[in-house]
């Protein structure tokens, strides 16, 4: 007996999440900077290698902490099939279904693998499949494809495929083959690798030849001069804020039972312009209930209660129209059956022939009713509501043929209620831009009328996807708002047509042939009761299958762009100047100013400690910018602050005000001050405005560093007499040109800020 092919694992092994957080390019050009420091022994500059070790673990655990609670959801989620295997019924994960099982299999059960019928018949709904919504009917030796679901009757199919080999299965690994990382942050973070990777080796190379043979340093010097300068162009902590503030979005959002299977789905949410749900399922509850019993003239309540009480009592259907009628009508023992024809959707009507009565008929209205039905029942279907006629007939009655006259004695009408937060959240996207899209292949005046009921904008205007050619669909996308007699295919269409237009496409979807339209958009979510296969290839799986819980996934999405994106406002401060400084000192043949211990100060109290805090703030701003240009609009203005504060710094230099740097200078000392404090105004822009939490963190990053350097110097002569700064206590005039610098950066950065690098989002 072979075992099942077990399914793709939808999170990173624990090795994985390890390697891919040790083995960076960052970890390693800082590893090489820290063996270069180490050769030289000069083991106190060595300390942003602990910063680089700490923020590795925090990104492990992090990872690892949102992939356990990712497994968690995925095994409460996990389907469970009824099998016989050695003649012993039993009820078993679909993992461990294996070839030559029994499936057990009868109405409202989905089809866990392909099998064939061995015993028995049955209607099957292969709309997952293929999006047609008529049922097939299968009999023994017909084959059953994984993915659809039983509607009525009962059966005994062989399993013939498992796992991978399931019919689902190969076209869910087929989309997955082409969905590619789509993640804009980490894309933009790649280019600053490459351009960084570029520039580090050859510069390193440069100013340490320069050191060791131009200005003639020992290779000490030379060794830490030149390490500080590549140490400031890694915004070492970048990547490990991205990392944590989307896990901590996995996290948030999995006590919500959303299942995330790709943790860059959050910020390709963020900047979601349209959201395509595929059926009115997901607006509404998705559970039938049955709303109101209207009596036809003539007929009393106690006359029709007792009949359908009997039939339901004795019938097998079990679909959810009459799970609905189950829950609302008793059973009753008044009359025995007879007789019974199951409900067949080609028929559209059950029937029961009961002792004393006659024939009972239940069904569609244009099959019990030839003539025009009343006003008041026909009102209930143009508000989108379900109607089932209820009548007897004394005449014979055969599947096979149409029905005979009815004597109508009910107009039963079903609703599936539509979801309490259904109003609120379409109001929410309304506000927050996101235009709605329902995608279905219902008709589309009864979708129509469902989507007013939950507030969807324009669900007015609607369109029947069945009348319009392929080069009409580009103007439909636009023009409609409810799409009805939608294809598979034409789903496809509807979000390239969109694309075309520029906007950023999230497509729900609960079958396989929703599986091209979620290739297609930009971020893929699946309902959770609807296929294995799409709950595969999609990158988020909404458990309960309740698609307002999208407001909580965008406000996560949102949270991660707009913070980190203001967070490398700050980091890119120094990765700018640092590789301005380094080409002006090869340029002057001038030391780098900094020792790696003061840019590791600068990593971990104004980089590090106010991004971290202020990554887990909520922040559901609209995004309007791209996350590279618009974190360089705002590095820049401080970098090249810094920038001209060093040339001045070297003017003054030249004309004998200040002596030259390196460690323990007055000079060193006035461009670490310097340097500290426009890296503080960078705080500053990213915490304004301000509330208590960014009042909090600006205030405490900038009383943090100067306190810091103020121990620094102070142990420096006290208590531990180490040097741990490299730094010279600056004098009453090292102090005044501090001073007049503030005030030039800060002139300067208002200059570039409102120019060259003005916000043009801002009016």
């Amino acid at each position: 007996m072979n075992k099942q092919n077990k399914q793709e694992k939808i999170t990173k092994t624990t090795g994985q999440i390890i390697k891919e957080n040790l083995c960076t390019l960052f970890n390693l050009l800082n590893l090489l900077i820290a063996i270069a420091l180490a050769c030289v022994h000069a083991w106190s500059n060595m300390f942003f290698i602990l910063v680089i070790a700490l923020n590795t673990a925090i990104g492990i655990v992090q990872e690892l902490k949102a992939k356990r609670l990712v497994e968690k959801l995925s095994l409460l989620s996990m389907p469970r099939a009824d099998i016989e295997r050695n003649g012993v019924a039993m009820q078993v994960d679909i993992d461990d279904v294996c070839l030559d099982d029994i499936l057990l299999l009868e109405s409202g059960k989905q089809i866990c693998s392909d099998s064939v019928i061995q015993e028995g018949s049955v209607e099957v709904n292969e709309s997952l499949l293929t999006g047609e919504s008529d049922a097939v009917f299968k009999k023994s030796g017909d084959s059953l494809l994984s993915g659809s679901s039983i509607i009525s009757g009962r059966c005994r199919a062989k399993v013939i495929h498992v796992g991978s080999d399931n019919y689902a299965s190969q076209i869910a690994r087929e989309a997955k083959k082409v969905k590619s990382l789509n993640s804009e942050l980490v894309l933009s973070m790649r280019k600053v690798t490459k351009f960084t990777g570029f520039l580090i080796i050859p510069l390193g190379i440069l100013l340490f030849i320069q050191a060791l043979l131009v200005r003639d340093n020992d290779i000490y010097s030379a060794v830490v001069t030149t390490s500080a300068g590549l140490l400031g162009m890694l915004p070492k902590g970048l990547y490990l804020l991205i990392s944590i503030g989307l896990a901590a979005g996995v996290v948030s959002l999995s006590k919500k039972n959303v299942l995330v299977q790709d943790l860059y789905s959050l910020e390709n949410l963020a900047h979601v312009d349209v959201l395509c749900l595929d059926k009115t399922g997901t607006l509404t509850m998705g559970k039938m209930q049955v709303e109101k019993v209207v009596m036809f003239p003539g007929v009393k309540d106690d006359e029709f209660l007792p009949v359908i009480g009997s039939f339901l009592k004795h019938t097998t259907d079990n679909n959810a129209t009459f799970q609905a009628l189950n829950s609302y009508f008793s059973h009753s023992d008044a009359y025995s059956c007879i007789q019974s024809i199951p409900f067949s959707s080609d028929r559209k009507w059950s029937a029961m022939k009961l002792s004393g009565v006659g024939t009972f008929v239940i069904g569609a209205p244009e099959r019990l009713c030839t003539s025009e039905l009343p006003k008041n029942i026909k009102t209930y279907m143009e508000a989108g509501k379900r109607i089932l006629l209820a009548g007897v007939t004394k005449e014979p009655v055969d599947k096979g043929q149409p029905l005979p006259k009815i004597s109508l004695l009910a107009a039963v009408v079903i609703v599936d209620p539509i979801r309490p937060n259904a109003s609120a959240a379409m109001a929410y996207f309304r506000k927050e831009g996101v235009a709605v899209k329902i995608i279905s292949g219902d008709n589309p005046t009864t979708v129509s009328a469902i989507a007013k009921q939950a507030g969807v904008p324009g669900a007015e205007r609607f369109i029947d996807m069945s009348t319009v050619p392929d080069d009409r669909i580009d103007y439909a996308a636009e023009a409609y708002s409810v799409f009805g007699r939608v294809t598979p295919a034409q789903k496809r269409m509807l979000v390239q047509a969109m694309h075309k237009k520029n906007h950023t496409v999230a497509m729900t979807g609960d079958g396989v042939n929703d599986l091209l339209a979620l290739k297609e958009a930009d971020c893929s979510i699946a309902v959770g009761q609807g296929s294995d296969a799409a709950r595969q290839v999609a990158q988020l799986v909404l458990l309960d299958s309740d698609f307002s819980v999208l407001r909580d996934i965008l406000m996560q999405g949102r949270r991660v762009v707009n913070n980190i994106t203001k967070s490398a406002g700050v980091f890119f401060i120094k990765t700018l100047y640092s590789v301005i400084l380094c080409l002006i000192c090869l340029i002057t043949n001038t030391p780098f100013p900094f020792v790696p211990i003061q840019i590791t100060l600068i990593d971990l109290i104004i980089e590090g400690y106010p991004s971290f805090f202020a990554s887990f703030e909520p922040n559901s701003k609209k995004v309007t910018t791209r996350f590279l240009p618009e974190a360089i609009r705002r590095a820049a203005p401080n970098a090249l602050a810094i920038s001209v504060c060093f040339v001045l710094y070297l003017i003054l230099n030249a004309v004998g005000v200040i002596g030259a740097g390196g460690e323990n200078t007055q000079a060193n000392a006035l461009l670490f001050l310097t340097i500290g404090t426009v890296g503080i105004l960078g705080v500053f822009k990213m915490c304004y405005p301000f509330n208590k939490l960014r009042g909090f963190l600006f205030v405490t990053t900038g009383l943090g560093y100067y306190a810091a350097v103020a121990l620094c110097l102070f142990l420096k002569d006290h208590i531990l007499n180490h040097d741990i700064l490299k730094m010279a206590i600056p004098t009453a005039q090292t102090l005044l040109i501090f001073l007049i610098f503030v005030v030039v950066s800060i002139i300067v950065e208002r200059i570039f800020a409102l120019t060259v690098f003005k916000d043009k989002n801002k009016v």
